[in-house]
């Protein structure tokens, strides 16, 4: 399994970012849980969002809930975070992630990651 992120960058609080995560080498990309995590300088990495591939439920940290979107794009295997009145403890390493399951979880230890992308929010 490779995961490919994408769309990080620098913006202003309050302006939006999409991350991109492509995913390949999946069999069924219904039988995964996908997701995004990130990690500040000193600080322990942390599930941000994520999304069970076969159902489309997701979970939302509550530091994120109500400005971060999770979705995936079947057909592209492709999921997407948007990012939406962003505040400048968002500032991270986000990386996307992929384990086998059936059922929804969001624990940073995932069997599959990317490379990770820098996010950077000014005040």
């Amino acid at each position: 399994v490779q995961l490919v992120e994408s769309g990080g960058g620098s913006a202003q609080a309050g302006g939006s970012l999409r991350l991109s995560c492509a995913v390949s080498g999946f069999t069924q990309f219904d039988d995964y849980v996908i997701g995004w995590f990130r990690q500040a300088p000193g600080k322990e990495r942390e599930g941000v969002s994520c999304l069970l591939s076969v159902d489309g439920s997701a979970y939302y940290s509550h530091s994120v809930k109500d400005r971060f979107t999770i979705t995936s794009d079947h057909a592209k295997k492709t999921v997407y975070l948007q990012m939406d009145n962003l505040k400048p403890e968002d500032t991270a390493v986000y990386y996307c992630a992929a384990s086998y399951s059936n059922y929804l979880y969001c624990r940073p230890d995932f069997n599959s990651w990317g490379q990770g992308t820098q996010v950077t929010v000014s005040s």
